[in-house]
């Protein structure tokens, strides 16, 4: 198959993975851009390219997967005019090698396919699933690999800006945890109730999943808020970067042409 490219097209951020026999070789980012053109993708994935210094004809495969409807089918343009290949969209239709139990399986989205799949793969389950992006989302897979569902909040960055966006005297500030919880001056206190409160939703969450549960279930985090908010939660939990892309070449392999 040569190599797989692998797009996971976020409302923030587009994340590119190079993919080979399960190895991740390269992962670079650009700015989701609801607005653009075919040609503009194209520019910026040759340019991505080019700056890291990927050979694109060693691509054999592409995957796809969106929550930006506007973006996607612009992005499968560019990499049809750039790589002179058709991508695969991840969609609710494909094989997943697990049971979708929601009330209308139809709605699970492409990201929480890829993450789910990405999970089944690296870990026993049951999991619980933790995306800190835009949003955050959490899923809850059983050990007889039934999606049944999870939460959707407010992400930590979105929760920031519509406080400061919402009050008059409240100033911005970077998403870092200060050194204690009690936070002595208006700044520390609003990074303490960003940071130390996020950490303290998912560990609340994931406390009341499992006892819905009614088992253990190993915990796994990933997205780009992750790596800041993992750390400072009291719970056991595996951080997980490459999750997505690990699930988006888990699906090439159940759903490409060579399936």
């Amino acid at each position: 198959m040569g190599e797989l490219l692998a797009a996971d097209i976020g409302n923030t951020n587009i994340v590119l993975g190079r993919i080979r026999d399960r190895e991740i070789l390269n992962i670079a980012r650009l700015v989701t851009d609801r607005g653009g053109l075919p040609h503009d993708y194209a520019l910026r994935l040759g340019q991505t390219f080019a700056m890291e210094g990927i050979d694109p004809g060693r691509f054999g495969g592409v995957i796809i997967a969106s929550v930006v409807p506007q973006a996607t089918n612009a992005v499968r343009e560019a990499i049809r005019r750039l790589l002179g290949l058709e991508s695969l969209v991840v969609g609710p239709e494909m094989r997943t090698d697990m049971t979708v139990a929601l009330d209308d399986p139809g709605s699970l989205a492409a990201d929480l396919i890829a993450g789910a799949v990405g999970g089944l793969a690296c870990y026993e389950p049951p999991l619980i699933i933790v995306d800190m992006g835009t949003a955050t989302t959490i899923s809850v897979i059983d050990g007889d690999r039934r999606f049944l569902g999870g939460a959707i909040m407010p992400g930590v960055g979105v929760s920031l800006s519509a406080l400061t966006a919402g009050t008059s005297l409240l100033p911005g500030v970077s998403l870092e945890a200060p050194a204690r919880c009690i936070g002595a001056n208006t700044e520390d206190c609003m990074k303490s109730g960003a940071v130390y409160g996020a950490a303290c939703q998912i560990d609340g969450m994931t406390a009341r999943m499992e006892a819905e549960l009614g088992r253990r279930a190993a915990v796994i985090a990933t997205g780009g808020l992750a790596g800041c908010i993992v750390p400072l939660c009291q719970r056991d939990i595996r951080y997980d970067p490459d999750l997505l892309l690990k699930g988006l070449w888990a699906l090439y392999e159940m759903n490409g042409p060579e399936a």
